[in-house]
Formats: structure tokens, sequence, C-alpha cells
């Protein structure tokens, strides 16, 4: 049976650039490798069609050899393994790393690139005025520094890593496995030198040959003014090393606020509550009241009752990157007086009277009225 056309397999046009040739090539491999397609039983050689033409059409030379002679190269003896009929030639699939690391989980070199290092957490507890307007605090924290002893490649001072001869510095082996639709490669972990690519014959007596040590380092730490509970801030660079030359991790840093023992937050107001006698609540006065910039001034009208509030305009918190403040709200609590002596208590009823405040036998008295009438409607 005659092959088809490499272009009309990959779907493309003649004049197709490499990179819809390779996305084509790709969207198919996908489509129709065998790993995929356990039941189909003609996915192994649809599989091996579609390899077979983008080995030939992915390489310029063969590409223009295969345009001007087809299938039949006469320098070659013919595409395809020598005309092995349906593309079960010696193809090398290694070729195409990315989409054998794709099905079979191969780690390919790319995985050894620098990496960046892991980022740490921190949970940082500040005062309530600390959180309002701001401070810098020192911390200590526990992280994985490259070591400044042999600068991170874990060799002795005076002695460098040695290139592995297994994997040639790559950090990976690859073996070659012939299967019935071409070679297969395998790509693995060097077991010689566990993917880092050198052996390290004098390590370093510092860190032990692993380029990293751990270590306790002082943080500064800047809080802005108006953090809160749950603020996270973000320290660029202050987490872990990166175990191969890539840059270091973050350091985040999550707020808590200690509660304070007269003020109370609600986002940027702040609020309080002020007790008065009953003698300023009844006649007014002017009274101080606690601030977070110090007492201030604040006029009582007469009469006021318990749990009139009052407001203090930008006496606030900062909203959090700004200078814009919030209120602080006043919430008055009026006592009532106990342990009164004979004298105040008769004042108090000759208060009631000229108020015309019942007093608790009139009260009581009332009150038995209102139930007998009740219960005789009822």
């Amino acid at each position: 049976m005659s092959k088809r056309d490499y272009y009309e397999v990959l779907g493309v046009s003649r004049s197709a650039s490499q990179e819809e040739i390779k996305k084509a090539y790709r969207k198919l491999a996908r489509q129709y490798h065998p790993d995929v397609n356990k039941d189909d039983p003609s996915a192994p050689e649809k599989f091996a069609e579609i390899a077979e033409a983008y080995d030939v059409l992915s390489d310029s030379q063969k590409r223009a050899r295969y345009d001007q002679f087809g299938h039949q190269d006469p320098t070659q003896g013919g595409f395809g393994g020598g005309g092995q009929g349906a593309g079960f030639g010696d193809f090398d699939f290694g070729g195409f790393g990315d989409i054998f690391d794709m099905f079979f989980g191969g780690s390919g070199a790319r995985s050894r690139g620098p990496q960046r290092g892991q980022d740490l957490e921190y949970e940082l507890e500040v005062d309530f005025e600390d959180a309002a307007f701001g401070v810098e605090e020192e911390i200590q924290i526990p992280r994985t520094e490259t070591c400044s002893t042999c600068g991170g490649n874990g060799a002795k001072p005076g002695t460098q890593p040695r290139t592995c001869t297994v994997c040639n510095g790559t950090g990976e082996q690859q073996t070659v496995q012939s299967t019935p639709f071409g070679r297969m490669v395998n790509r693995r972990i060097c077991s010689n030198c566990h993917g880092r690519g050198v052996i390290i014959e004098q390590p370093c007596p510092d860190c032990r040959g692993q380029g990293r040590k751990r270590v306790r380092r002082t943080v500064q730490i800047k809080v802005p003014a108006g953090v809160d509970n749950g603020t996270r801030l973000r320290v660029s660079g202050a987490g872990e090393a990166s175990p191969n030359g890539g840059q270091p991790g973050d350091l985040h840093i999550v707020i808590r606020v200690r509660p304070h023992e007269i003020f109370e937050r609600e986002g940027t107001n702040v609020y309080v509550d002020m007790p008065l006698t009953f003698v300023q609540a009844a006649l007014g006065d002017e009274i101080d009241v606690p601030t977070l910039d110090g007492d201030v001034k604040l006029r009582i009208p007469e009469g006021t009752q318990s749990g009139t509030m009052f407001r203090l305009r930008g006496k606030g918190i900062p909203r959090l990157g700004s200078t814009v403040r919030g209120d602080q709200h006043v919430r008055v609590q009026v006592l009532t007086p106990t342990n009164l002596t004979e004298r105040q208590k008769e004042l108090f009823r000759e208060l009631g009277k000229e108020l015309g405040v019942q007093t608790h036998e009139q009260a009581r008295s009332f009150m038995e009225r209102m139930k007998d009438a009740f219960l005789g409607n009822a």
C-alpha cells in the first residue's frame, strides 16, 4: 500500500512553517499516542505514521529532498526506514522530548535550571498604637542560606566539584528502548550525582557539601501605619536560599494586633467608653477623653443620656497606605450612684418630688393597679 503524503498526514499545507508543523504534530501526537488510546489497535500505526512525517518535515534537509523526490529519495533509498512499510522504522523519538516528557513524566534538562527558593512565613505581634502609626521591628528567623564558605558549590575551599562522568554534567541519564514504532528515550535523575551534575570529592566543612546551611538571621521589618489583624507584608528575597543558584524566596509577615485596654477598633474607626457621673450627665460638663494622640477636651451637654455617642473627627487610625484617618467614637456610660448615705437618699427623694418622679412605693402601687385591671378584664 502506498504511503500517504507527509503534509496530508500532519494536516498542513506544503508552505507550512516549522512552527505550524510542530504545532500540528504535537496535537496529533497527543490524540493518537498508544498510551492514550489503549483500546484502539490502530493507534500505534497512526502514531508511527505521524512521527515519521514529522521526522522528515521538521528537518530542513530531509524536507527539501522530500519536496523534490517524494517518498522515493534516490540518495537515501526512500524515506521511512528504507521502505520498511508503514512507518515502523528506526526513528529516534528522543528528539521529541517535550511530547515524551508529557506522557512519561521525564524530567528533562529543563528541570535542572535555577529554582527559586521557598517562601517563609512569620507571625508578628504588635501593639495597638504601633499598628495604628507604624513601627520598625527586629525579628529573628531560622532560614537556609547559601554557604558563604564555599560560595554554594559545596566543595572545600581550594577545590572544585568534578563534572559527573555518568551524565556528563546534565544531571540525568538516558536509556533508549526499541519499540514496534521506533526508539523511545527515557530520562531519569542521574544515580551517580543525584541530579546535581557534579561530584564533590572534598565536601565543604561548613555546609558538608550541601552548598547551603541553616542559620538564624536578624531581619528588620518596617510595619506601615494602618495594619490590622491578618495584614500580610512581604520582604522580598528574605526567604530560603535557592538549591541551585536561583533567586531566594520571600518572607511573608502576618500581623497580629494585641488588644488595647480601653480602645476597640472597627476598620479605621476607634471606639472608647467614657463613664459619666449622674451629676455630669444631668448638668453637663467638659471632660478629658483619651485618644491615640493624647487627651482631648469633649463638651458634654446637660441632659446627656447613657449610651449617647460623640464623634471626634480624624482621631482614628490611618488607612493603610494613606494619611487619611478614621474617627474616634466616644460612647458615654452614666454611672448609677451606689452606697448612698441616708442624707444622700433623702436628697434624691426630694429631687424626685421636684422632678415629679415616682417613688418606689408609688411605682409598685401603680403596677398593682394595672395588674388588677388586666386580670379583671380577662
